[in-house]
């Protein structure tokens, strides 16, 4: 049997910027929100605040459940590396707690994790960020448009 893995994600907006990590792999730069696996005994609140110092070097303030995002490996783009890989994404609008902008030092930066960046919103769609189709979701919802929070096996 396999697990299925549950994590929990942190969006933070600050001046129509987006703050994401900054990771490199064989085809260049790509983005990702800060945050990852829960831990057992762990509730999804002190999750993100854990993956957000280890991630971003920096804490947050946890607010709203926005979207839960399924990632079922075997039908997206990286089937070929993670094809029985089944993760439940929980993502959280968060504020950083010192309101600091600047770039400060993770503590436990995944493995091709280069760095971090404030993207501005207007241009989202010019980077690899993943989830992709979660950049629509965001944008709506910094115009005050409702979106879905239960957006399924999106890629």
């Amino acid at each position: 049997m396999k697990n299925i893995r549950i994590s929990a994600k942190a969006i933070i907006i600050d001046r129509d910027k987006l703050l994401l990590t900054k990771n490199q792999d064989d085809h260049g730069y790509f983005y990702l929100f800060p945050g990852g696996g829960q831990e057992h005994g762990e509730t999804l609140i002190q999750a993100v605040r854990r993956e957000s110092v280890e991630e971003i070097g920096q804490q947050v303030e946890v607010g709203a459940l926005l979207f839960i995002r399924e990632y079922i490996g075997k039908n997206h783009e990286h089937a070929s590396f993670d094809y029985d890989f089944h993760q439940v994404e929980h993502y959280f609008i968060c504020d950083l707690i010192n309101g600091n902008r600047g770039i400060a030092k993770p503590t436990n930066p995944d493995s091709y994790q280069v760095g971090l960046e404030w993207l501005p919103l207007d241009s989202l769609m010019d980077y690899r960020i993943y989830p992709k189709e979660l950049l629509q979701h965001i944008i709506k919802y910094t115009q005050d448009i409702t979106s879905p929070v239960y957006l399924g096996d999106i890629n």
